[in-house]
């Protein structure tokens, strides 16, 4: 064989390689600075940790491993932060990332005054941030923003699922213990507004400051109030310690029944079921619903030890929509990208049929959910039963109700 034979087909072969790797790199050419960035921004290490914590970022991490670890080419990058239950500090560290290390999306976002924070911030910098874990009403209300998503749940939903039944039964009069920043205020707003317009009255509240150990005075005050339902407007290590002390003061014995707003698998393991039969509650996932949700649960176990909260299974399916609407869209810009999630309905283990409202809010069907007696449960995390399911249209505020400036007035 020739020189100019040899010559001539390593150029033939480097223009068929050239050809074959071209969608590639235009692809590649789609996503700035060649890789998709995701952040992951909860409470680490604080009183919400167990529910969201590194438990949302094991879900990112699955997400991205399920999707094939790149998206038009390029690499898809996770770190996680620490926000501290402090907006200066979330804030400061969802700047950081979009500014200097080019995030593309921030995910978890666990405290409702850094996601109020942080979204208005996401719009200024055409970036995405999609609130998996904070609860407060405001995100899709006055405070809406075009790259804002608020996925999994509102305190509108959780207020609605829990308290409609409870006042229906009997539990017309309330008195609210409030955690005292803005996810506290949010859902003993909408649970309040819920409990008049159904005909019940509210005998009182008190604001308790985050992370705090002693309710003994707020429970005094809930008893002398002559409520019969104890509103619970906190989460997490709070929500657990005001239950507990409720039974310990016999608050139950006297009639008096707590309604936890936002309750999750995790609390209800803390508070033992002695304490918690009974407890009934709303969420949008329980792991042991079905075959999908328990798969999920099991893969899910394997890293983290545990079976997910809805919070921490509903990062898989908002990076997993994510991902493939930047697959879809050719490109990882805010805006195309928010264009094809809205316009793609949300099917995963833990929705079905759900969508983007033009709000930003997630619609998708919520559970009533109700903690097991003792010796109904078959084990460690067997805590709960499903006792009834609202429909996703019915869950949340209506939008001829809505403050969001984005929603089209007819």
């Amino acid at each position: 064989m020739t020189m100019r034979h040899v010559t001539r087909r390593a150029a033939l072969a480097a223009g068929g390689l050239a050809a074959l790797g071209a969608p590639a790199l235009r692809a590649q050419g789609a996503v700035s600075d060649g890789v998709v960035k995701l952040g992951v921004l909860d409470d680490m290490s604080g009183v919400f940790a167990d529910q969201q914590g590194m438990g949302d970022v094991v879900s990112a991490r699955m997400a991205i491993e399920d999707f094939g670890g790149r998206v038009l080419g390029a690499p898809i990058e996770l770190i996680h932060g620490d926000l501290q239950n402090r907006a200066d500090v979330g804030l400061g560290i969802a700047r950081r990332w979009y500014d200097q290390e080019k995030v593309d999306a921030i995910f978890g976002i666990g405290n409702s005054a850094v996601a109020l924070a942080v979204q208005p911030l996401a719009q200024e910098k055409r970036r995405i941030a999609i609130a998996t874990a904070p609860g407060t009403t405001d995100l899709t209300g006055r405070a809406c923003a075009p790259l804002g998503v608020q996925w999994t749940y509102d305190n509108y939903a959780l207020a609605k699922g829990t308290v409609t039944p409870l006042v229906r039964g009997g539990g017309r009069k309330w008195f609210f213990i409030t955690s005292d920043y803005a996810f506290g205020h949010s859902l003993e707003q909408n649970a309040a507004e819920l409990v008049r317009r159904l005909g019940g009255e509210v005998t009182g509240a008190v604001r308790a400051p985050l992370g705090e150990t002693d309710y003994s005075s707020h429970l005094l005050r809930a008893a002398a109030s002559e409520a019969n339902v104890v509103g619970i407007a906190a989460a997490g290590l709070d929500l657990v310690n005001i239950v507990k002390q409720m039974g310990e003061f016999g608050l139950a014995r006297r009639g008096i029944q707590p309604a936890a707003l936002l309750c999750l698998l995790t609390n209800v393991r803390a508070m033992g079921l002695q304490t918690a039969q009974g407890l009934v509650f709303t969420e949008a996932y329980y792991w042991d619903q079905n075959d999908e949700t328990r798969a999920f649960a099991r893969r899910f176990e394997a890293i983290h030890g545990r079976p997910p909260t809805m919070m921490q299974a509903s990062v898989w399916g908002a990076v997993t929509h994510y991902l493939n609407a930047i697959r879809d869209a050719g490109t990882d810009a805010a805006e195309p990208v928010m264009a094809r999630m809205r316009a793609t309905p949300i099917n995963d283990f833990m929705t079905r049929n759900g969508r983007i409202r033009e709000d930003g809010r997630v619609i998708r069907d919520m559970y009533l959910l109700r903690a097991k007696r003792p010796q109904d449960s078959r084990g460690e995390w067997d805590l709960l039963e499903v006792a009834g399911t609202i429909p996703g249209e019915e869950a949340y505020r209506p939008l001829a109700e809505s403050e969001c400036p984005l929603v089209r007035r007819t």
